[in-house]
């Protein structure tokens, strides 16, 4: 078993050293607009969550439910496509494949990921726990809306990190041709 996980890391380390579209990731502001990019499809799914629960299992509810996945799906893969190739994959390899300063940034981005998620759990309690007292013990949440909720704070928990680490990458040196 071990062979198939080594030789899997190894492509993965592989792909992520190939440079995709590099002029998409070149400069900073353009990495800071792919992961404004993929906090948008981040968006996508809690406003899908939040249509999921306001409108309740009816058909028009879930064409507004498919076209967001549709558009949060044509974001979203790109942009963490080219976030794990403008980061090299610091959040996405395995531990052993990085070197110090890269292990350095993956702590760096995944505490600030977690402190960023940590507060949208808080967030979270209070809107059910305010929804509960107006609605009363009769209210209940669709499950259609629980399953979105899920699906956007799963993904919110997995590419915040990529999001934060791709945000804080630097320019690189400029080259000294004198």
């Amino acid at each position: 078993m071990t062979g198939w996980k080594e030789r899997w890391q190894r492509s993965q380390a592989e792909v992520m050293q190939r440079d995709m579209l590099p002029a998409w990731y070149a400069t900073r502001e353009r990495r800071r607009l792919l992961a404004a990019g993929a906090a948008l499809a981040l968006a996508l799914s809690w406003v899908n969550a939040v249509v999921a629960w306001v409108m309740g299992p009816t058909e028009a509810q879930r064409w507004i439910v498919l076209t967001l996945l549709v558009v949060m799906g044509l974001v979203y893969l790109p942009a963490v496509t080219l976030m794990n190739v403008a980061t090299r994959g610091v959040t996405a390899l395995a531990e052993q494949q990085l070197d110090e300063r890269q292990l350095g940034e993956r702590l760096r981005a995944v505490a600030l990921a977690q402190r960023a998620t940590t507060t949208i759990l808080a967030a979270l309690a209070v809107v059910f726990l305010v929804n509960g007292m107006f609605q009363g013990r009769g209210h209940t949440v669709p499950g259609s809306a629980m399953l979105y909720l899920f699906l956007a704070l799963a993904l919110t928990h997995f590419v915040l990190p990529l999001i934060v680490s791709c945000w804080r990458l630097p320019d690189p040196p400029p080259d000294d041709d004198d």
